[in-house]
C-alpha cells in the first residue's frame, strides 16, 4: 500500500509540474506576442515622428551655439551671447576658421567711397535727423534689452531656438524658411499678397527707408504680416536672388504676435537656399546690441505716438558684401557676397512695402492685417507708412527714387498711396484689414 501510494503521489506531482511548465510556456508565448504587438505599435507607427524629433535635436545642437552669457527677455525669449566667430554663419565652408569683418572699418569704407564723389557730402550720407526720426542707436529698443543688459563685446545676441519653435513648422526643412513662395508681379499671388512700390531698369547697390512699426493682427497660425525692403536680382522663376530686412509678425516662426526685426535671403526663389535671421549659415552679425528675430518695442498706436525703423542695405565696394545698417550708423552685419549668383554684382530691382499670407483657411479672404490694419487713405497716425525712400548707386551715392511703380495685388483688401514732400522725401502709406465687405 505504501509503495502504491508513493507511486501515485509522484505521478500526480510530475503531472502537476508538467502542467505548470505548459502554463508557463503559454504565458511566455502570450507575453512575447503582446510584447511584439507593442513593439510593432511603438516602432512602426511613430517611426517618422521619431526620425523628425532626432532631426530637430540635431538641428538644435547645430544652431544653438555655446554662449558666454544668457539673458531672459520679458516676452519669454532667451537670448544667448555667442562669441561672434562661433555664430552659425561660420559653419559655412567658405567662412570656417574666419572672423567677422570689423564693422567700423566697413562704415568708413562706405563713407570714404561716397564722399569722394563730386556733389555728395558726408553729412548727407550720415542721414541727418529729420522730423519724427525715431530710430538710432540710443532709441531703437527691443524687449530683451530693456533691463539695460547687453552682450559683451566680441559676442553677439542670438535668440535661442527651441524644439517647440521647430515643431510649429512641422519639420526642420520648413523651419525658418519661405519654401516655394516666390514674389509675384500679378494678383494670382500664390497665397502671398503685396502692397508695394518698386523701381527697376537700373543697377542698384543698396536701398534705404524708414519703416513705421505696428503690431498687425495675424489670424492664422501659418500666416504672417511683414513690412520690409527687398533687393532683388534674377528671374522670378528658379534663380531669384533676394536680400530682405524689416519687421514681421509671424506666429509660426516665433510663437507670438510681437513685431520682430528680421532678415532673409535666398538664391533660388525660396526653394532650398536661405533662411530668416541666423537660422542657417548665411548672414554674419557684427553687432552686440541688436538681436535679429527679437521683439521691437515700442510700437505705433492708432491716433497716438508713431515709431519707425530706419534701415539701409548697401554694397561694400571693397569686399563686395551687402551690409545692413540700422538707424544712423548702427551696423548690424552683412550678407557675404559668395552666397549669391545674380546679386554678386548688383540688384536689378528694389522694392519697399508690405506682404501678408492669405491661406483662406476659413474659406474666405484672411483677416490678417497689413501695416496698421487700416487703409492708406486714413493717413498719418492711422495708416502705416514708409518714408525717405532712397537707392544707392554704383558710386555709393544715396539718390531719390525715379520711375517709381506702385502695386497693390488686391486693393480692396490692402491698398497703397504714394507721395513726396520736403520732409519725408518719397513716402507712401499702405495696408489694410484684409477681409471686409469689399474683400470677402
Amino acid at each position: 500500500m505504501a509503495s502504491s501510494s508513493s507511486f501515485s503521489s509522484s505521478t500526480v506531482t510530475s503531472k502537476f509540474i508538467g502542467f505548470l511548465l505548459l502554463l508557463s510556456s503559454l504565458q511566455l508565448d502570450l507575453s512575447l506576442g503582446s510584447d511584439l504587438h507593442y513593439k510593432n505599435q511603438t516602432s512602426f507607427r511613430p517611426k517618422k515622428e521619431i526620425q523628425n524629433l532626432r532631426r530637430i535635436e540635431e538641428y538644435l545642437k547645430r544652431i544653438n551655439k555655446p554662449s558666454i552669457k544668457t539673458i531672459h527677455s520679458p516676452d519669454g525669449d532667451v537670448i544667448e551671447c555667442v562669441p561672434s566667430h562661433r555664430q552659425p554663419a561660420f559653419d559655412h565652408p567658405q567662412l570656417r576658421g574666419q572672423k567677422p569683418l570689423f564693422q567700423r572699418n566697413m562704415k568708413l569704407v562706405f563713407l570714404l567711397a561716397a564722399t569722394s564723389t563730386l556733389g555728395i557730402s558726408a553729412i548727407s550720407l550720415k542721414m541727418p535727423s529729420i522730423a519724427n526720426e525715431t530710430t538710432n542707436e540710443e532709441s531703437f529698443n527691443q524687449l530683451w534689452s530693456q533691463s539695460g543688459e547687453c552682450c559683451p563685446i566680441g559676442s553677439i545676441p542670438i535668440r535661442r531656438t527651441t524644439k517647440t519653435d521647430v515643431l510649429r513648422a512641422r519639420s526642420v526643412r520648413r523651419f525658418g524658411r519661405r519654401l516655394k513662395k516666390p514674389i509675384r508681379r500679378d494678383s494670382s499671388g500664390g497665397g502671398h499678397e503685396h502692397a508695394v512700390v518698386f523701381v527697376n531698369g537700373e543697377q542698384y547697390y543698396g536701398a534705404k527707408a524708414s519703416i513705421n512699426v505696428w503690431a498687425p493682427r495675424v489670424t492664422d497660425a501659418y500666416e504672417f504680416s511683414l513690412s520690409q525692403i527687398w533687393l532683388i536680382s534674377g528671374s522670378f522663376g528658379h534663380d531669384l536672388n533676394t536680400i530682405e530686412a524689416g519687421w514681421q509678425v509671424s506666429p509660426e516662426l516665433y510663437g507670438d504676435n510681437y513685431p520682430r526685426f528680421f532678415t532673409y535671403w535666398t538664391t533660388d526663389a525660396y526653394q532650398a537656399t536661405g533662411c530668416y535671421n541666423l537660422l542657417c549659415s548665411g548672414f554674419v552679425q557684427t553687432n552686440n546690441k541688436i538681436a535679429i528675430g527679437a521683439a521691437i518695442s515700442p510700437r505705433s498706436s492708432y491716433n497716438g505716438r508713431q515709431f519707425d525703423l530706419g534701415l539701409m542695405i548697401w554694397k561694400d565696394p571693397k569686399h563686395g558684401h551687402w551690409w545692413l545698417e540700422l538707424g544712423n550708423g548702427l551696423l548690424v552685419g552683412y550678407w557675404p557676397v559668395f552666397l549669391f549668383s545674380h546679386l554678386r554684382s548688383h540688384a536689378s530691382m528694389v522694392q519697399f512695402g508690405g506682404e501678408v499670407v492669405n491661406s483662406r483657411s476659413s474659406g474666405g479672404h484672411t483677416g490678417t492685417q497689413m501695416g496698421s490694419g487700416h487703409f492708406a487713405d486714413e493717413g498719418f497716425e492711422k495708416a502705416a507708412y514708409f518714408r525717405n525712400l532712397q537707392v544707392v548707386d554704383w558710386d555709393n551715392n544715396l539718390l531719390p527714387l525715379s520711375n517709381l511703380h506702385v502695386l497693390a495685388d488686391h486693393p480692396a483688401c490692402y491698398n497703397i498711396r504714394q507721395g513726396k514732400n520736403n520732409v519725408w522725401g518719397t513716402y507712401f502709406y499702405y495696408g489694410g484689414p484684409g477681409r471686409n465687405p469689399r474683400c470677402p
